[in-house]
């Protein structure tokens, strides 16, 4: 391959990661289970392996990039989430009801049991998410600077919660008549839904340490965009009511690092870890009022280690562990009780009987402690199996495990984001080409999981959230 035709494809490459990069694909809560598509084959194992690696190893393992040669891996992922909410239960108040003089003063802290708190009610029945297919690019390249080190560059990206639910309604109460009235949209504003993105671009180095081992290391600069749209019911409730819903996209910038190492054990067993750091990002300041300290939506630290074993001469065992830190990040890890454990309640209330727009408080949206996603840290084991069937043909197999990340206590809000998947199973393959280039192919599937739990503004509704997904990912890789 000639120096033109190497820069042009990496040209075009990053030019098309970076306008395709809009929909990638959420498994692990926002996470994907892999962006090398070698590794989504492995249900995204992959932290300690030496043999068949490709450019984007490095989003495991940096230490790993001096194993995969000289090679630029390009790729596109067809990734298909399926998401859906039930309601069942009928409203606590009725369309027409006229409630302030059947709701006594508040004499005391507001609770979920106050009897001044009006419901906030959602329409029973089931809707589905549109937007169920996504273009999910990669890319990778190394280059070997000796036979004991390497740099190289990936790009690839986070995100999926790209929900749209359209109909649905809600009974909520409007100041203007003193009743009870039913609005349109699943949170009685409209069409629902909310659009995340984060792409990744990691220059990285590479080297050999001694005759079996290795570190290295990538920084990483952050690209991410947001956008929600149909949730103005929840302007009393924020700090900022004008910075909460329908403000088109609200970018960021940030940047963190990753660092690793890989090391033979024995002959046949190779240990590797590696620490990525919390990514420090720019506020949205579009949605201050929606995200907690106005607008943060800093990236979590994530750490994995894991093992590989040689099994006979053409088999490889790979095991990881995977400790994603959302709890460090109040918007994602924060649960729903700041708003209903009383740092804002009251401001509920208020908004409710008397429509003002006065919300002011830690825990209000937009707070120093606002309410969250209530996400759960997530520890994830990943297991995969790889062999050579032939001199010109890898195999591949995988199965992932986790805990729920979402609490039946936090499904309201996370009809946004219903990142309830816990198991991932997974198959691909490698294909030697007669040019001497590789195309790999992998296929995942995340086991359909439900989270159901009460509508904390009216216990008398049931609220269910799930989803099921596919994805089918391809690489070509020219070396």
């Amino acid at each position: 391959m000639t120096l033109l035709n190497k820069k042009s494809i990496l040209t075009v490459a990053i030019t098309a990661a970076l306008t395709l990069a809009g929909s990638a694909s959420a498994t692990n809560g926002y996470f994907a289970h892999a962006y090398s598509q070698t590794e989504a084959g492995l249900a995204g194992a992959g932290v300690a392996k030496a043999k068949n690696v490709d450019s984007l190893a490095g989003s495991t393992n940096p230490a790993n990039m001096v194993f995969a040669g000289d090679r630029m891996d390009i790729g596109l992922a067809l990734f298909s989430p399926q998401r859906e909410y039930e309601v069942t239960g009928n409203p606590a108040l009725p369309n027409g009801f006229a409630p302030i003089g059947a709701i006594p003063s508040c004499t005391q802290p507001s609770s979920p049991t106050n009897p001044c708190q009006l419901p906030f009610s959602i329409g029973p029945g089931k809707i589905q998410s549109e937007n169920t297919l996504f273009p999910v690019p990669s890319f990778g390249w190394n280059k070997m600077l000796s036979d004991r080190s390497s740099v190289g560059i990936m790009v690839y990206g986070n995100g999926g919660m790209n929900t749209e639910y359209q109909g649905g309604s809600a009974n909520v109460f409007n100041p203007g008549t003193g009743t009870i009235v039913t609005a349109p949209g699943t949170f009685g504003n409209g069409t629902l839904g909310i659009d995340l993105m984060q792409l990744f671009v990691a220059p990285t180095y590479s080297m050999k340490v001694g005759e079996n081992s290795s570190i290295g290391v990538s920084l990483i600069g952050v690209f991410q965009r947001f956008e929600a749209k149909g949730l103005g019911s929840f302007a009393g409730v924020t700090n900022f009511p004008e910075s909460l819903s329908n403000n088109g996209y609200s970018t960021s910038y940030g940047a963190g690092f990753k660092v690793g190492f890989n090391s033979a054990i024995s002959d046949s067993i190779r240990f590797g870890a590696s620490y990525q750091s919390k990514m420090r990002m720019g506020e949205f300041d579009e949605y201050k009022g929606l995200f907690a300290e106005k607008g943060d939506f800093d990236i979590p630290e994530t750490w994995t280690f894991g093992i590989s074993a040689d099994v006979g001469e053409k088999g490889v065992f790979v095991a990881d562990i995977q400790r994603i830190n959302y709890s460090d990040i109040k918007s994602i890890g924060n649960d729903i009780t700041p708003l209903t454990g009383g740092q804002c309640f009251d401001a509920l209330n208020a908004f409710l009987i008397t429509g003002s727009l006065a919300a002011s408080g830690p825990g209000c949206g937009g707070g120093s402690n606002g309410f969250g996603f209530g996400y759960n840290d997530m520890t994830i084991v990943k297991t995969g199996y790889e062999w050579s069937q032939s001199d010109d043909l890898i195999l591949r197999v995988g199965y992932s495990i986790t805990d729920q990340p979402i609490e039946s206590s936090e499904v309201i809000f996370n009809i946004l984001a219903p990142a309830v998947i816990k198991s991932h199973l997974t198959a691909g393959f490698t294909k030697q080409l007669a040019s001497g280039n590789e195309m790999t192919l992998s296929f995942m599937y995340g086991a359909g999981e439900k989270v159901t739990g009460p509508n904390p503004f009216d216990p008398g509704q049931t609220i269910s959230i799930d989803m099921n997904q596919y994805q089918v990912g391809f690489t070509y890789t020219r070396k």
